[in-house]
């Protein structure tokens, strides 16, 4: 069964889904991050929903959706497609209420992803390259083995089941006086909900959505005047990596949505290693879009309440050692540098001298002797450095040059 594309959500349709679904989940964590607050400049609140019980907010619309099925539904199974959160949520909930489920994965769909959803009960199929190619597998099987269709995000059951997030941030204390919600827009289920609940009960506060540049599929919507297929849509936010948004999520954002905005990949990685250092938890990709748009368009933020929707927290360890790296470099605090030096005993030493006057810790040395354009008689040697920032680095490169050693520097 085909969500009925014409449908849309109401502050009604919201409050229904809490009444269904509130026994079934916790009430996650809504804290203020005066760390945050320090670098960002803004008051920092934090919705952690992370802390569901698989990592996403997508237990909200799996519950809500679920509960609304007949008898002859439930018996007959469902099907559902996904990059891995809403493949947990629904994989679990049904086996809760005793549903079979197939759910369809991208290929590339992180292990720890895939596993997690086997340990659920679902029966898992890795099919195609991006969630679109899984979903049109599974609407395919689900026709042929009348399986009802769970949606990711273009359900208005699905919506308002997650829509349910704006009332536990309304009934919180802490955002009695919020300027602004931050929220990550994937296929816009999120950001709907939210929106259509928040417009009807606080309208004074902004709802801002957050894509990655790579996947602005939103973004490319609300200037076409409607959802367009994007060609690509890989990022390191892949529970946001959507080509195309959902008909019901784009009509609500067009209404309430204040303002779409994108974040690049560097931005996303410093984000997940601000809340790794800073917060002391794990935010996927899709998670930290929010704080990444703080830092790169700190002047619709300064002096704001701002609350962040941190919508998930499950991410493979080996990609996190990626993100971490690439976090790492953007904040200078990792750097490789290349100096040409003589190919005579001694001169590595000299070099090794400066990084250790200038209190940077070598991670690593690669000589480059062979297929190279260096001058007969010297050497190129790639220096890893473990630095203090950006201001450290210029240091360093000065003392370098100081030194006379040829430099050219990888950030």
């Amino acid at each position: 069964m085909i969500p009925d594309k014409g449908l849309t959500i109401t502050k009604e349709d919201i409050d229904k889904a809490y009444l269904a679904i509130h026994e079934h989940l916790p009430i996650t964590p809504l804290l203020a991050s005066p760390k945050l607050s320090e670098r960002c400049g803004c008051e920092v609140l934090l919705k952690l929903e992370n802390r569901q019980m698989t990592g996403s907010f997508k237990e909200r619309g799996a519950w809500n959706k679920l509960l609304s099925l007949t008898a002859e539904e439930r018996n007959n199974g469902i099907i559902a497609a996904s990059a891995g959160n809403h493949a947990q949520g629904v994989a679990y909930n049904a086996r809760q209420l005793g549903i079979r489920a197939k759910i369809v994965m991208p290929t590339g769909t992180p292990l720890t992803k895939i596993v997690a959803t086997q340990g659920y009960g679902a029966e898992v199929i890795l099919h195609g390259n991006s969630y679109d190619d899984a979903y049109e597998l599974a609407v395919e099987l689900g026709t042929k083995d009348s399986l009802t269709l769970i949606h990711a995000f273009d359900d208005p059951l699905i919506v308002a089941g997650q829509g349910t997030i704006a009332i536990e941030i309304v009934q919180d204390e802490l955002c009695a006086d919020l300027d602004m919600i931050v929220c990550p827009i994937g296929g816009g289920g999120l950001i709907g909900g939210l929106a259509t609940y928040m417009k009807a009960v606080r309208p004074e506060v902004k709802i801002i959505g957050v894509e990655a540049t790579q996947c602005a599929s939103m973004a490319q919507a609300l200037q076409m005047g409607q959802p367009v297929k994007l060609a690509r849509g890989a990022s390191l936010a892949d529970g946001i990596a959507v080509k195309r948004v959902g008909q019901i999520n784009y009509n609500l954002a067009k209404s309430y949505v204040d303002e779409v905005i994108a974040v690049d990949e560097d931005e996303i990685a410093r984000g997940v290693l601000l809340l790794l250092e800073l917060e002391k938890f794990v935010a996927e990709g899709s998670g930290a879009v929010p704080l990444a748009a703080l830092m790169t368009y700190p002047q619709k933020f300064v002096n704001k309440k701002v609350l962040l929707i941190i919508s998930g927290g499950n991410i493979d360890v080996n990609v996190l050692d990626k993100i971490i790296t690439r976090g790492l470099t953007v904040a200078g605090r990792i750097v490789e540098l290349k100096a040409r030096v003589p190919d005579q005993p001694g001169f590595l030493a000299d070099v090794l001298k400066v990084f250790r006057e200038q209190q940077a810790n070598v991670l690593d040395v690669s000589h480059h002797r062979y297929y190279s354009s260096t001058p007969f008689g010297f050497v190129d040697v790639s220096i890893t450095l473990e630095t203090k920032g950006h201001s450290h680095i210029d240091r360093i490169k000065q003392a370098m040059s100081t030194e006379g050693y040829l430099l050219n520097a990888k950030e």
